[in-house]
């Protein structure tokens, strides 16, 4: 049994031990949890489950390599023994505190480890908000045991049960413990370590045993209430980005350092140092509890319930994944990592209010759409490729519903999407290529007219010359391998495609605006989905061909439905 379905047929128990500390707290009036926080914190810990699938060669095969080439003492009936694995355990633990301790000492390692410590909630779903970057990079620490000869299957054993034990501690509901809170990881241990408090700050780092911490002096008692989080918040639901803010971060300063090794040792340095000219150029406000904010956006009973049920929905796709993932060839084990992916950080940006119901509706089925025809599944496409396009056209009706009165500019944008949701369903039909085509080529023509609306025709002389002659290379290209019939036909689509884009990239250069560059972006990307398709079926087929022209054709249609309504300068949605 693979260590990922141990993860799946323990997440029963974990998610049974949540609800009986939610109710708990509920009924004596000291709940710790909050839907958003919590759904951010098992996707966390969903995503880091999932990373794991990828990295866990890497983790084990290089314990496994050093294992097998240097281990002093490599005795299977010593650590077969019942001291065997308890020597193991305890030293394994030992290496975690020193893990944990340069998780917090050390840039590129609390990079990693600021996962765990972003909830401002303290309960036992925050356990479960795991890194999914810590292997790339925490393995150098474990390295002592593979050399000391303890065998790969016994270290993840051991890893495996200090990684459980550490998940009753994440409670509020537990006092000290006497005796206990001396020796072992304990509620009250754990609670200062992940506290803000000054008095608290970067202590308790044990994962079983707390004596690390006593003897090397990190080791801080319970004595004030704990304020928890990290001291720059992350104010976000986005899964992905609570596992990049710290990298992207020190990235910026990295690259703004004038001094190059200043550039190296932004990485290494503890947490929160800056390069003098950085800081002085960039200044980030000091830290002030008295200030902090739980980030807590607003959130409608619609938009409660329906994110939750999304994320059962998920929660049931990961186990299934997390089960299979072992047994999956590398292609499928990517495409549908890419659909759990989408869809956790659709469910963020509802919940942050980014997002709207449709809208996360309208990228789940892309997703699935994409996937279904990457991976060969005809009936689920059949389903969710026209879907796709018929929860976009409903978003713009919703959004456009308001103010309808003379509503062109949403007129304009339904009919281009009803025209490549007729493009989209004739390109599933075999022979229906060439009115596919035509679908796709009156879909452009709205377009054009849809991004006319407030702005000149082409208003950027550069851009339609760079655009029409990017067409050009490209019809140059498909050109030997067309039939006299398609030649005509593709240079006609190739030319409205390419004025499309240039239209929507000079409306942007325009009104300079978040949405006009999304808009912008996503005519882009609808040029980089024909290119390929065309390669594809003209040239030389590529591989997983559906995944690359999908993908970008969804990113398209998304951007443009979301974004394509102007805004004015009251911030209303212009019609």
């Amino acid at each position: 049994m693979s260590s990922s379905q141990i993860i799946v047929l323990a997440v029963p128990f974990f998610l049974l031990l949540i609800a009986i500390e939610f109710a708990w707290g509920y009924a004596r009036g000291r709940n710790t949890y909050r839907l958003n926080d919590a759904v951010n914190s098992l996707s966390l810990g969903m995503l880091s489950q999932l990373s794991a699938v990828f990295t866990r060669l890497l983790r084990v095969g290089i314990y496994t390599a050093i294992y097998s080439s240097v281990a002093l003492f490599p005795n299977a009936e010593f650590w077969n023994h019942w001291y065997g694995w308890l020597l193991a355990l305890v030293f394994y633990d030992f290496c975690y505190y020193w893990l944990h301790r340069a998780g917090h000492e050390s840039a590129v390692f609390w990079a990693a480890h600021v996962v765990h410590h972003q909830s401002q909630d303290y309960n036992l779903s925050t356990a479960l908000r795991q890194t999914s970057s810590g292997a790339l990079l925490g393995w150098i620490f474990y390295v002592p045991m593979a050399v000391a000869g303890v065998p790969p299957l016994l270290f993840g054993s051991v890893a495996l049960i200090d990684l459980l034990y550490q998940f009753w501690v994440h409670t509020e509901h537990v006092r000290k413990l006497g005796w206990f809170d001396r020796w072992f990881c304990s509620p009250s241990n754990h609670r200062v370590h992940h506290a803000v408090n000054d008095r608290y700050l970067d202590r308790n780092y044990g994962g079983i045993l707390i004596i690390w911490d006593r003897l090397f002096g990190s080791f801080k008692e319970e004595d004030e209430k704990c304020v928890y989080g990290t001291r720059s918040p992350l104010n976000s639901w986005d899964p992905l980005w609570a596992n990049t803010e710290v990298y992207w971060s020190l990235l910026k300063d990295s690259w703004h350092a004038k001094n190059w090794a200043d550039k190296l040792r932004v990485w290494f340095k503890p947490p929160g140092w800056r390069p003098p000219d950085v800081a002085a150029r960039f200044p980030k406000p000091p830290f002030d509890m008295t200030q902090l904010e739980v980030f807590h956006p607003p959130l409608s009973r619609s938009v409660r319930w329906f994110g939750a049920l999304q994320f059962g929905l998920l929660l049931l796709g990961v186990i299934a994944y997390l089960w299979q993932a072992e047994a999956m060839a590398l292609a499928p084990r990517v495409i549908w990592l890419g659909v759990l992916l989408a869809g956790l950080w659709s469910v963020g940006g509802l919940l942050q209010g980014r997002l709207s119901i449709l809208q996360v509706l309208l990228i789940s089925s892309a997703a699935l759409a994409t996937a279904s025809a990457a991976l060969g599944l005809r009936e689920l496409h059949l389903v969710f490729k026209p879907l796709t396009l018929l929860i976009a056209m409903i978003l713009v009706a919703a959004r456009a519903r308001p103010t309808w009165a003379g509503g062109r500019f949403d007129a304009y944008l339904l009919m281009a999407l009803a025209a490549s949701l007729a493009g989209d369903v004739l390109l599933m039909l075999p022979g229906y290529f060439i009115p596919g085509l035509l679908a796709f080529l009156v879909a452009h023509l709205f377009f054009i007219a849809l991004f006319r609306q407030g702005v000149a025709w082409f208003p950027s002389r550069r851009t339609l010359w760079l655009t029409l002659l990017t067409g050009l290379a490209m019809y140059a290209f498909l050109w030997p391998h067309l039939s006299p019939l398609l030649k005509g036909a593709v240079a006609a689509y190739v030319l409205v495609i390419t004025l499309m884009a240039a239209q929507a990239i000079g409306r942007a250069l325009v009104l300079r605006d978040q949405a006009s560059v999304a808009v912008a972006v996503g005519a882009g990307f609808f040029m980089l989905s024909d290119a390929l398709l065309a390669t594809n079926r003209f040239v030389q087929p590529l591989p997983l061909a559906q995944l690359w022209v999908l993908s970008t054709y969804y990113v398209a249609q998304i951007l443009i439905a979301s974004h394509a309504r102007p805004v004015n300068p009251s911030g209303h949605k212009q019609v």
